[in-house]
């Protein structure tokens, strides 16, 4: 029987493309992110986890700890034209017995969103996740109630597991129901060549 572990295990790598870096998350990124959260104010909005101001030492801290568990891989996701961390992103989950990890805990500044800084971490995180570590499934889950969320992973070509029913605590106490979607190592090339059309396009406009 084929393994159905990773090539090789998750660890801190830098990844980058069209004008996108993503670097290990380190505690040093912190003033950096505040300033990216703050442009949005992006702890307000209900369906996110974005470190409010005065939580980001502890969020980060949380991160590098999961890393220290080996289920955990936070990047810090800079814009290489200005230089500035305009977000966070992560492998999370990380099952290397099934060959399995998901993709979360992302945001990005509000001027960044709908950008082409979104599309590429994408790429980047999916091509290192199916080419180099040989994962079988990379999975997300978003709030029900984050539409924007559930609309661009269902843009990728991503296919919709299920909704688990209250599943996770929110910032404000209520209980969210969390959409589940995943990605087969068989789907992505598929995936892929959609991703490369997307940024082809946006530079050409």
């Amino acid at each position: 029987m084929p393994s159905t572990s990773f090539r090789q295990l998750p660890s801190p790598v830098t990844l980058s493309g069209n004008g996108v870096l993503l670097v290990p998350l380190l505690p040093e990124h912190g003033q950096a992110l505040d300033n990216a959260a703050a442009d949005g104010k992006l702890w307000q909005l209900r369906v996110t986890s974005v470190p409010a101001p005065g939580e980001m030492d502890a969020y980060i801290d949380t991160a590098l700890a999961g890393q220290e568990a080996a289920h955990m891989l936070p990047f810090a996701v800079i814009d290489e034209h200005s230089g500035d961390v305009v977000g966070s992103t992560r492998y999370h989950d990380i099952m290397p017995a099934v060959a399995r990890l998901e993709i979360g805990y992302t945001w990005y500044a509000k001027r960044c969103q709908r950008s082409h800084i979104n599309t590429t971490c994408k790429l980047l995180l999916l091509r290192h996740a199916f080419d180099t570590l040989g994962a079988a499934v990379v999975g997300w889950r978003t709030d029900n109630f984050n539409f924007a969320s559930q609309k661009a992973i269902e843009r990728l070509g991503a296919h919709k597991d299920g909704v688990l029913r209250h599943h996770a605590l929110r910032r404000d106490g209520s209980v969210r129901d969390t959409v589940a979607y995943s990605l087969l190592a068989g789907e992505w090339p598929e995936v892929q060549k959609h991703l490369e059309y997307q940024l082809k396009r946006h530079h050409a406009d």
